[in-house]
């Protein structure tokens, strides 16, 4: 079973429901992970209700949404990967912090343990500045992986970094074999 994690990039949400989607369609068995604000926050993006609806439609089965549940997903409920899409730069610098208070950031805590792929979408306005640290420190962590990124908007957000989520797939397939797809950084 594969974990999907959503966090709450809300103008990313609908581009990572295709990701999910085209993943169900490869045969995966998925697991949605949702952070508070993802399942939650309505936005004009979308409704949270409408997002967890589609998420659950897609998995056959209703999203993670408390640390309490997310917390067997390591030792209990073992996961072969976890793919957080979006990650947020608030729960990136969370995951290289070590610090765990969502449901995403116990789900990957939990995963860790096992020491099996984690797979990280970025997708974050200060990447490129207060985040690069943390970017770094997961690097250098075993077993974590990183979707390639591209500065979306170089020119009004010179420090925004986002996944190219159509890369997932493929880098799933890397992550499982313990390979991280390069180059990391698009242009």
């Amino acid at each position: 079973m594969i974990g999907y994690a959503f966090c709450g990039s809300f103008c990313t949400m609908k581009k990572s429901v295709g990701i999910l989607c085209s993943l169900a369609k490869r045969g995966y068995d998925l697991l949605p992970v949702m952070s508070f604000n993802a399942f939650t926050t309505d936005t004009r993006f979308g409704t949270a209700e409408g997002f967890v609806r589609e998420i659950s439609d897609i998995c056959k089965k209703a999203p993670v949404t408390t640390i309490a549940d997310a917390e067997p997903l390591g030792p209990k409920t073992p996961l072969d990967a976890l793919i957080i899409c979006p990650c947020t730069g608030n729960t990136l610098a969370k995951l290289a912090s070590g610090i765990t208070d969502t449901p995403v950031t116990m789900a990957a805590k939990a995963h860790m343990r096992q020491s099996r792929p984690l797979l990280i979408a970025l997708a974050s306005n200060d990447a490129m500045s207060a985040n690069l640290k943390n970017i770094a420190a997961l690097l250098e962590k075993k077993n974590v992986f990183f979707v390639p990124a591209v500065q979306d908007d170089p020119e009004k957000k010179p420090h925004s970094l986002v996944a190219d989520f159509s890369l997932v797939p493929e880098c799933l397939e890397l992550a499982l074999s313990g390979k991280q797809k390069r180059p990391l950084f698009l242009s």
